[in-house]
């Protein structure tokens, strides 16, 4: 338990910038797995536009500072690569 006013504050808004992150992360993860699912489908054109959807909430995650600025890099790397790939093998 904080003992002074500073440590007080510092926690209030710790709390408050943690519930800010999960809900950033919580965001980002859905529009991740929207992703996924439809690359499960093997639906190229869902993908592609999942994908489009996605890409703008990862990167504002990470300059939120919710995540690291490479994690959402790789991310965005990671989920192209594959619906590239689904796209390469429907053509």
């Amino acid at each position: 338990m904080a003992n002074h006013k500073s440590a007080e504050k510092r926690n209030r808004q710790n709390q408050l910038q943690r519930l800010r992150n999960r809900s950033n992360k919580s965001k980002m993860k859905g529009v991740v797995k929207k992703v996924l699912e439809a690359i499960e489908l093997k639906s190229g054109d869902q993908a592609q536009e999942a994908l489009k959807a996605a890409i703008p909430v990862i990167e504002k995650t990470a300059v939120k500072g919710s995540i690291h600025k490479k994690n959402a890099s790789r991310k965005v790397s990671r989920l192209t690569k594959r619906v590239n790939a689904l796209l390469g093998a429907a053509q």
